[in-house]
């Protein structure tokens, strides 16, 4: 049986079935993102969802759906599903399910009175092209497939609407056509592994809506346009091939295609295959350079969100090539913000302060996985970089102050990863000494201090002697400054404002390799981070006793803006936590990691299949919310999974 695998009384049950995703990606920006009953949800769903550049930096809905229909014996059985005004769903195709699972494909099997039919679907890997394979398993009697393809052509953060100005020519080409309703984008090429009739019916289908953007206080309501339709027979046992493309296929090829990009694709057999299924999803290449998407649908390479994925979703499961393919890309960006240069790299935020710091984690992760001599020969020109520029105070917005501590200005813009803003403002304006940021300073100064003992030159040795001095002040000013009466730390400071909350960046200064926190001190960081701050989806973001707490990530923007980071829980972060636990408590914690880890593989068959949302929130019953699939948390949890083995092999 499929570790993915739901019957018949789970798929047409739409209170069941509709919060349940599904994400396949080209591996080049490119998706197909639906619901499990293949009624879209959000104007993000589309079974064709790519990248313009020629237009903007979104993605665009080309082929929004594509409705089946099964005819025999002239009765008519539409296998499709849309949501309409007034809770009305049409044409309710999903009472035909018998049984969905989504182990190397997704793979439906419906089945009308005597048919039985399947279908796949796949994602060409770096090519702007799904596939969907239909087998007709079971049938009595002639059968004919109808195929109503619905066109979007639209940013994914727009509707499309019935207007005048849509170009409805269509071209024919083999077994298919091609279409394309506005200027400026690609064609759109419809074809088939087998002969088939197009008949062109050019119509508007009104009213589609969206409820998940309705629950995001956003628009709802869009129109698409429906060409026509392909029509042909199929036979028992007989596949049939769909491709969806901005090029033309030779349609001969197909079959054999889809045969051999299915046999590419890892069984999700199990928790981790889920999990590295889902890594793989986040790697983006693009003219030649490689980057870590943030998360899907919506998100971008957002400079923080990389570093502190790549050890994750690449070092964990010793894809090293994959990891160095990626740090040349990012190696490149991080040489051009440090030397003042224009990059064209499509890299976000990466003049945000604790950027340069996490990239310096990152490549200790790499020293560890793979060797220190490795690290010093493929990065320790940049280690060096960045620990320099940092030391003359070049940064705009990281300054060292004469106790060693790292200073940034937050008032005005979110410089953090809670980085809510609202009417211009950070909702936390979280500003000064920032726990996490001089956390991640002290690691990075004992790190690089270390990786340059075996280095022989003046030049080296002197920066190596000012990388442990500003170590040995920060090791006492981070006490000073964060270290309260109550054993935990506070969040900032800046000068006599000392933010008192209770909140889970703490947990890197008991996490990380190098802290300037004893024994004791780190342990009682993380005796109140489990006391305040765990649940079974991630650390709370704030604590229940702290003021403003707001955990149930709902409403409108602005709604929602102000719950982001007050209160919900963020499974990246536990990633920390379950590291500082280990550190702490070794061998001891094993069997309290793996009861936190079974949490997270319960959410492999809930919210979006076999990976895991951007956040949940922070009181029962912790429901996932935001993205559908969020590049840290994934990485920090196959990161733990990595650090469990580890210890159980001592």
């Amino acid at each position: 049986m499929s570790y993915l695998r739901f019957d018949k009384t789970l798929m047409t049950n739409l209170e069941e079935s509709l919060p349940r995703e599904i994400l396949r990606t080209n591996r080049s920006g490119a998706y197909h993102c639906s619901t499990i009953v293949d009624c879209n949800t959000r104007k993000y769903h589309g079974l064709l969802v790519i990248p313009v550049p020629g237009m903007d930096d979104d993605n665009h809905v080309l082929l929004s759906s594509l409705d089946e229909t099964v005819i025999q014996h002239g009765a008519e059985f539409n296998l499709g599903l849309h949501k309409y005004h007034g809770d009305n769903f049409s044409p309710r195709g999903h009472k035909y399910i018998r049984d969905f699972e989504c182990d190397k494909l997704p793979t439906t099997i419906y089945r009308v009175g005597g048919v039985v039919l399947k279908k796949e679907k796949l994602f060409v890997h770096h090519e702007n092209r799904i596939l969907i394979r239909y087998t007709l398993v079971e049938a009595h009697s002639k059968t004919l497939l109808r195929f109503r393809p619905y066109l979007a052509f639209r940013s994914v953060r727009q509707y499309t609407h019935e207007n005048s100005q849509v170009n409805k020519h269509y071209d024919g080409v083999q077994k298919g056509i091609k279409t394309c309703m506005y200027a400026g984008y690609p064609d759109l090429y419809m074809q088939f592994s087998k002969e088939n009739s197009f008949v062109f019916q050019p119509d508007w289908y009104r009213g589609l809506e969206y409820p998940r953007e309705q629950e995001r206080g956003y628009d709802f309501n869009e129109d698409l346009y429906v060409p026509g339709y392909f029509e042909m027979e199929i036979t028992k046992d007989e596949p049939i091939v769909f491709s969806a493309g901005i090029s033309e296929i030779n349609t001969e090829g197909l079959i054999d295609l889809f045969a051999v990009e299915a046999e590419r694709r890892i069984p999700r057999s199990n928790f981790k295959n889920c999990l590295i299924n889902a890594a793989h999803q986040f790697l983006n290449k693009q003219d030649g350079e490689s980057y870590i998407l943030a998360g899907y649908p919506w998100f971008n390479c957002r400079a923080r969100d990389m570093f502190v994925s790549m050890p994750g979703l690449m070092l964990a499961i010793d894809e090293i090539e994959k990891y160095e393919m990626v740090m040349d890309t990012a190696q490149k960006a991080l040489f051009a913000f440090i030397r003042g240069e224009h990059s064209n790299l499509k890299v976000c935020e990466i003049e945000h302060p604790d950027v340069i710091l996490w990239a310096v984690w990152n490549i200790q992760q790499y020293a560890k996985q793979v060797s220190r001599v490795a690290a010093r020969e493929k990065y320790g020109c940049l280690l060096k970089g960045i620990m320099s520029f940092i030391l003359a105070n070049k940064h705009p917005n990281l300054q060292v102050h004469d106790n060693g501590l790292v200073y940034a200005e937050g008032k005005d813009k979110a410089i953090t990863w809670m980085n809510a803003m609202v009417n211009g403002r950070p909702v936390i304006p979280r500003s000064g000494y920032i726990v996490e940021f001089n956390a991640l300073w002290y690691n990075a100064l004992r790190f690089v201090a270390e990786i340059m003992e075996d280095e022989n030159t003046d030049e080296d040795k002197v920066l190596q002697d000012s990388l442990s001095q500003v170590a040995g002040k920060v090791e006492q000013s981070f006490k000073d400054v964060f270290l309260n009466e109550y054993g935990y730390l506070l969040d900032y400071v800046d000068g006599d404002m000392m933010d008192w909350s209770v909140r889970p960046n703490m947990i890197l200064a008991a996490a990380l390799d190098y802290s300037p926190l004893d024994a004791k001190q780190r342990k009682g960081v993380l005796d109140i981070v489990t006391k305040e701050l765990l649940t079974p989806k991630g650390l709370r973001s704030l604590s229940p006793k702290s003021g403003g707490y707001n955990p149930i990530y709902v409403g409108t923007q602005l709604q929602r803006d102000y719950a982001y980071h007050q209160g919900t829980a963020w499974p990246w972060l536990e990633g920390f936590y379950l590291e500082a636990y280990l550190r702490i408590y070794r061998r001891s914690a094993i069997s309290f990691v793996e009861r936190q880890m079974i949490s997270f593989e319960d959410e492999m068959g809930l919210n979006c299949l076999g990976t895991i949302p951007e956040l949940f929130d922070g009181n029962p019953p912790f429901q996932g919310r935001g993205a559908v699939s969020f590049a840290m948390n994934v990485a920090q949890i196959l990161r733990t999974l990595n650090l469990l083995e580890k210890y159980d092999n001592q």
